[in-house]
């Protein structure tokens, strides 16, 4: 997809289908489908908080000693009707390779691993499902089996390979720059394959589906590592039904991250201990895990422990939230290559330093987040699980800065302007009238005193005496103003009516020579 001009309408979000299988070596997580190449090649991952580049297993990852269906166990479908172990980097036309390069995400929990990277067109969705594509998107095949399924990764980062002066921009940040989506934003849950018969999980690009979850009134801050944004800190963990009853798991509040990308929830020594005793957990040596016995797993199952997660800001933040986890979303198993055989294990690993704390894919099955990297801050909240629940996507939309203006219609625009232009030409017209009005009544005004005043001054000339009004040379008589002449009281005339003044005596005749006048003013 080559970049477009932006759109005179905010983009909506994109909700990413699941897969609608439940897979996996280490669980059952919820998967998504995506499309890497030309021709496209298909293939199930899960979703990475944490990173910011694409994952697809290649053909290499596959040895002779593996099962046969090895690239099925890795999430790989078939291509051009044949099972295939991997993406076949020679097989796509528009594959650009760029090197062979470490892995640089999960390094502090000792995952290891590197990457064939290269650039290609990476589809959301099987094809014609009404998914996105994007071409010219970072690639990485990989052959590790510490990532056994491939990652579609929802950071904005962008990923450097030889300096900070190239920088590759993520497959987030290309959606919104070219205005697929709202807002560098999203929103996820894990879903549950023990809820309603398997609930699948939920990814919106660009904003949240509000069907999921039970909203709070918390709001987390991102860390200022931006590596580790989505920190949360984890107060206290009380577990009810275990085979000590009730019990406080968390001697110490930590700071912890939320991370997808990996299986376990990982905490201090001290307060895995406590986790041992409550829930009958035995420790293996050579994977590092927790596993659960057929017995103990059944006493688990029938008592059905629910955990108690509290989180704040911070590790003492007053104003905090709960997220309960049932034991369900801890009864996981694990195999090949992990072990041969699938095996009852905890979802619960040993940190040896605050850089592992860490609450991965477990804990999003029964919470759900909601990030906004463009106001740098997000959400967590409870998963809601109901029969026939329908979508309700909510848009986030950017800041209101200067950089990010609400956009008009040409059409709107120009209805605006028009209106404007009307509303300033009547407003001139009625002004025009008003003054024009007031101007001509003033002159008449003063036309009708000159007048008087002439003929008054004609008969003092011919040496007559004048009679007038009292006071009548100095009223003033106005009829939109308030204001009165200095020194003289306002009355007030009656619109289009003729005012007369006349003496308060009887009629009284003044003999001149040859004229003879009556002197009524006006007349």
């Amino acid at each position: 997809m080559a970049l477009q001009p932006r759109a005179t309408t905010a983009p909506k979000p994109f909700s990413f289908a699941p897969s609608q299988a439940f897979e996996g070596n280490d669980g059952s997580w919820s998967t998504f489908a995506i499309r890497v190449g030309t021709p496209e090649q298909i293939f199930h991952v899960l979703i990475s908080t944490a990173g910011q580049e694409t994952w697809v297993p290649v053909p290499q990852g596959c040895l002779s000693t593996d099962p046969s269906n090895c690239g099925a166990l890795r999430g790989v479908m078939p291509y051009l009707s044949q099972p295939s172990d991997g993406f076949q980097v020679n097989a796509s036309t528009t594959w650009v390779p760029i090197n062979l390069y470490e892995l640089a995400l999960e390094t502090q929990l000792n995952y290891t691993g590197n990457g064939e990277y290269g650039f290609d067109t990476v589809g959301l969705q099987l094809p014609d499902s009404g998914g996105v594509s994007l071409q010219h998107q970072i690639v990485a095949g990989i052959a590790t089996k510490s990532f056994l399924f491939g990652v579609f990764a929802i950071g904005p980062k962008p990923t450097n390979f030889t300096s900070f002066n190239n920088p590759q921009p993520s497959f987030l940040y290309s959606l919104r720059n070219q205005s697929v989506i709202p807002s560098l934003s999203w929103g996820y849950t894990g879903g549950a394959s023990y809820q309603l018969k398997g609930l699948p999980g939920s990814l919106t690009l660009g904003g949240y589906d509000a069907s999921r979850f039970t909203p709070n009134n918390l709001t987390f801050s991102f860390s200022a590592d931006d590596s580790k944004p989505l920190m949360v800190g984890l107060q206290t963990i009380q577990a009810t039904n275990t085979f000590r009853g009730i019990m406080s798991l968390l001697p110490f509040a930590i700071l912890t991250f939320i991370d997808s990308t990996v299986p376990e929830i990982w905490l201090p020594g001290p307060a895995c201990e406590l986790f041992e005793a409550a829930f009958g957990l035995q420790f293996d040596e050579s994977t590092q895990r927790y596993l659960v016995n057929e017995t103990v797993h059944a006493n688990l199952t029938t008592m059905n422990p629910v955990l108690t997660f509290k989180f704040g800001n911070d590790i003492e933040s007053s104003e905090t939230i709960v997220i309960n986890l049932p034991y369900k979303s801890f009864d996981l198993q694990a195999s090949w290559p992990i072990y041969n055989t699938s095996t009852y294990y905890f979802p619960l690993r040993r940190a040896d330093n605050d850089s592992q704390y860490t609450l991965g894919r477990t804990f999003l099955q029964e919470s759900y987040v909601i990030a906004d990297y463009e106001r740098g801050n997000f959400s967590v909240s409870q998963c809601i699980f109901q029969e026939n629940n329908p979508q309700n996507i909510v848009a986030i939309y950017p800041p209101f800065t200067k950089t990010h203006k609400a956009s008009l219609s040409k059409s709107a625009m120009i209805a605006i302007i028009v209106a404007i232009i009307v509303i300033v030409m009547l407003l001139g017209s009625i002004s025009y009238i008003f003054f024009r009005k007031q101007r001509h009544r003033k002159a008449q005004a003063v036309a009708e005193q000159k007048a008087a005043e002439q003929r008054v001054s004609m008969l003092t000339d011919a040496g007559q005496e004048v009679f007038e009004v009292p006071g009548a040379k100095n009223e003033i008589f106005e009829i939109s103003s308030p204001k009165q002449a200095a020194g003289f009281e306002a009355r007030t005339e009656m619109q289009g009516t003729d005012i007369r003044h006349e003496l308060p005596t009887t009629e009284r005749l003044v003999e001149l020579p040859a004229v003879t006048w009556r002197h009524d003013r006006g007349d």
